[in-house]
């Protein structure tokens, strides 16, 4: 009861951001954004009684790495997209393009750290179904990625286009 009780609470805080931080601006990244949003609170629900289960395995030490990894990439892109994207009002309304840290070597830190998340969470577990959640997840975050691309090159134009042709999406040099 607890796990359902948590699922649709977590589902309608993550429906309630989605609309009120990019939906409600037509930012339409935020639609896909919910399903990777919604795959991780899944992947966390499923895999919290395992969260600390034979910690020095390979999957728990490649885990905790991955969660790292995450929350790093998700701070140093929020405080990089606060200070130099000079939002109008919510993150996501950034009048400048922010080419620095993170972001000058990957275009989207963020949703980068949505699917190291998503994976490390995956790894505290490995079966069929979170396989598949964590799938969905990566899936999720690559297509915001592109619906924001779209979004962006409408924004900024041929500075984006620019951006797009001297970095990757999520991989530094490779993807």
């Amino acid at each position: 009861m607890t796990l359902i009780l948590s699922l649709i609470i977590g589902t309608v805080l993550i429906a309630l951001f989605s609309l009120f931080s990019s939906i409600r601006d037509r930012l339409y990244h935020g639609l896909v954004r919910f399903f990777s949003f919604e795959s991780i609170l899944v992947l966390i629900l499923l895999n919290a009684k395992h969260w600390f289960e034979r910690p020095f395995s390979v999957l728990q030490v490649v885990s905790w790495a991955l969660l790292a990894a995450s929350a790093f990439l998700a701070v140093h892109g929020f405080i990089l997209l606060h200070r130099l994207g000079k939002p109008e009002h919510g993150i996501e309304m950034t009048t400048r393009l922010v080419t620095l840290g993170a972001y000058r070597f990957i275009r989207h830190p963020l949703y980068g750290s949505l699917a190291l998340l998503g994976t490390g969470t995956f790894l505290k577990h490995v079966d069929w179904l979170t396989a598949a959640l964590a799938a969905a997840n990566i899936l999720a975050a690559y297509f915001t990625a592109r619906i924001e691309e779209k979004e962006m090159l409408a924004k900024f134009g041929a500075e984006y286009a620019a951006y797009m042709a001297r970095t990757k999406m999520f991989i530094p040099f490779i993807f």
